[in-house]
């Protein structure tokens, strides 16, 4: 009898870890299509907000136009304090893809519902330049 309730103890905690792991997964697999820039432009010509998280330096060596600029690790905080909807559409971008990555693991946690990640600056522009096939 003992025995028994200690596998299932046992059992019950092994569900319990892999239903956690999989929660932590699921933000990950939220923005596995995302870094599109076809999908990015699409979003974007639709009337999606377009942010850049780069440092201010480098936006103001070039960026998208009507980009508004947040640097990544203020992106949530900046987002309340302005007041965004959090069913807004944003595409996100940076200079790789990195920090735009982390940034919208950040909107996704506080709520908002309708981020894209865009990638990486020269991804975009290329593809905005490059004929419609």
């Amino acid at each position: 009898m003992i025995h028994n309730l200690i596998t299932r103890g046992q059992n019950l905690m092994r569900l319990a870890l892999l239903s956690l792991s999989s929660l932590m997964l699921m933000p990950m697999m939220s923005n596995a299509a995302d870094q599109n820039p076809a999908i990015a432009w699409d979003k974007i010509a639709t009337g999606a907000m377009v942010l850049d998280v780069r440092t201010p330096e480098e936006f103001a060596e070039g960026h998208i136009a009507n980009a508004v600029n947040i640097p990544f690790e203020q992106v949530a905080e900046e987002f309340a304090k302005r007041g965004i909807a959090k069913d807004a559409p944003v595409v996100l971008y940076c200079h790789s893809g990195r920090r735009s990555s982390i940034a919208t693991k950040a909107l996704v946690t506080a709520g908002y519902t309708q981020t894209y990640d865009g990638g990486g600056y020269s991804s975009l522009v290329e593809a905005q330049e490059a004929p419609a096939k």
